[in-house]
């Protein structure tokens, strides 16, 4: 009997043993400094619904801003037109799909009318549309032909249906909110799955007095495309950035007041910057053009963005927690121009190598807190978005060292929050070990559901993260480190 107890323990203690070599074993699974709250991760009561979580991983997508006023060389049409000037010689849905694919772009949203009240489909509530145009002899529709190349190329769908309308001879009273919905519904029936929604507040100088049903239009799409994002100034899923450059502000929180904004006649800053004690979700969307103009204009085919213009918005945008939303303009023919389609192609070509190895991934992250072994640190670099490490729930502070296991030179650092949990971080700096000593290389505010931060190149093995303000508890989903490619200015 003596004999097996001692076999017992000695049994015991091996185990004991194997286990905490195992604990201590493998550099990307290095203990946590502390392990102390097994409570459940609770979400905050501001956070974004599943649609807007979607929309915000899109990051990009794209405008396609088409009408009569392509043909007049006009960013504003009056609705006098007349609809025998649009047709399009060579149109080719398909051509501006693949380039927006080839591009990164997720989602393409068509002006299926602009405020000159031309319809890109053949409305049966107006003849101010194509079927009345020579365009395929009144048989065509582009919204049609839109929808089903993206659907084809597993691209999503979006509709811009302006409510000022400058033809429409309801306009201006209360019956053209029955108008418009009546044109809503043709959209939101008859083109299979609508992605999102996009609707401004612009209104004629002679129709001051004219008041949209927005609740009313919203009311609709949520009947009609239950899964659609609403984009508006106030949302109420997606806002406007407050600028036209594609830049959100430094501070970028996807929470805000929408009583502190109206339709048409926001404040611009704040919706540039959000708030942080907002009782709404509205994620930031950061509209911009690849020309001057937001229609085609033949002067301006040498005036396309730069490679390096697009990238300093890209890192304006989706890297201060917004999504970027770039027009495309198509042309006369009907084509995006060859200009406009070589520059997507560099563009995406340097994002990619910049983007393309994680020189973090899967490496040693030792934190000064840790909520519990569901929360692991590890979490941060081992590129999935939905695993998390996260502190306890007394925790506003924490430091994050990531070990890169040899001197390793990168500019680019990559942040991410568990947005699912809501927004919290609202002050942060990086640092790195250079010559012995801890080294600011970035600081900033806001995370959000990505951060970019650039900076000069270094070469290190040891960076540090500290997050200095947030709520409680942090949560963070990615720590991303990249070394941009050649194509790119090493800081901006």
């Amino acid at each position: 009997m003596q004999t097996s107890k001692t076999i017992l323990f000695i049994l015991l203690q091996f185990c004991l043993l194997i286990a905490a070599c195992n604990n201590n074993s493998g550099n990307s699974r290095q203990a946590e400094a502390t392990q102390t709250d097994d409570k459940p991760l609770v979400a905050d009561s501001v956070k974004p619904s599943p649609r807007q979580l979607a929309y915000q991983r899109m990051e990009m997508i794209g405008f396609a801003h088409f009408t009569v006023n392509t043909f007049t060389d006009k960013e504003w049409g009056e609705g006098t037109e007349s609809p025998a000037i649009f047709n399009p010689t060579a149109f080719d849905a398909k051509q501006w799909v693949q380039a927006c694919k080839d591009a990164g772009i997720k989602q393409l949203i068509l002006t299926a009318k602009h405020h000159d009240g031309f319809c890109l489909w053949p409305s049966k509530l107006t003849e101010h549309s194509v079927k009345n145009s020579p365009w395929k002899n009144g048989k065509g529709d582009v919204v049609k032909e839109v929808s089903d190349a993206c659907q084809e190329a597993g691209l999503k769908f979006g509709v811009y249906l302006s409510p000022w309308d400058r033809h429409e001879p309801k306009y201006g009273t209360a019956a053209y909110n029955d108008f418009y919905k009546g044109q809503l519904r043709e959209l939101l029936t008859n083109y299979g799955e609508i992605s999102e929604v996009w609707l401004d507040g612009a209104k004629g100088e002679n129709a001051k007095d004219m008041t949209y049903d927005f609740l009313g239009y919203w009311k609709i799409v949520r009947e009609l495309q239950p899964n659609a994002v609403l984009f508006s100034d106030e949302g109420p899923d997606v806002h406007w950035i407050g600028n036209e450059k594609g830049f959100a502000g430094e501070t970028k929180w996807s929470k805000m007041d929408t009583s502190q904004v109206s339709i048409g006649t926001s404040n611009t800053a704040y919706l540039n910057s959000g708030d942080p004690n907002g009782s709404s979700w509205v994620v930031g969307e950061c509209d911009v053009s690849i020309r001057p103009g937001w229609f085609y204009h033949p002067k301006e085919d040498d005036k396309v963005k730069s490679v390096e213009q697009l990238l300093d918005i890209y890192y304006k945008s989706v890297g201060r927690n917004g999504v970027l939303l770039l027009n495309i303009p198509p042309d006369r023919r009907g084509l995006f121009h060859e200009n406009d389609v070589a520059r997507l192609k560099e563009f995406k070509n340097v994002l990619d190598e910049t983007f393309k190895t994680n020189l973090a991934a899967n490496k040693s992250v030792k934190a000064s807190n840790t909520r519990s072994a569901d929360y692991p640190s590890y979490n941060l670099t081992d590129s999935k978005l939905d695993s998390y490490w996260a502190t306890d729930d007394s925790a506003s502070k924490a430091t994050l060292t990531l070990d890169l296991g040899a001197p390793t030179t990168f500019d680019r650092i990559l942040l991410g929050e568990g947005i699912e949990f809501g927004q919290r971080v609202n002050g942060f700096t990086i640092e790195a070990i250079v010559d012995g000593l801890w080294t600011p290389l970035a600081a900033g505010t806001t995370i959000g559901y990505k951060r970019l931060l650039r900076f000069d190149p270094v070469t290190v093995s040891q960076i540090r993260l500290t997050v200095s303000t947030a709520g409680k508890p942090i949560v963070l989903s990615e720590f991303g480190v990249y070394k941009a490619s050649s194509g790119e200015s090493a800081k901006q």
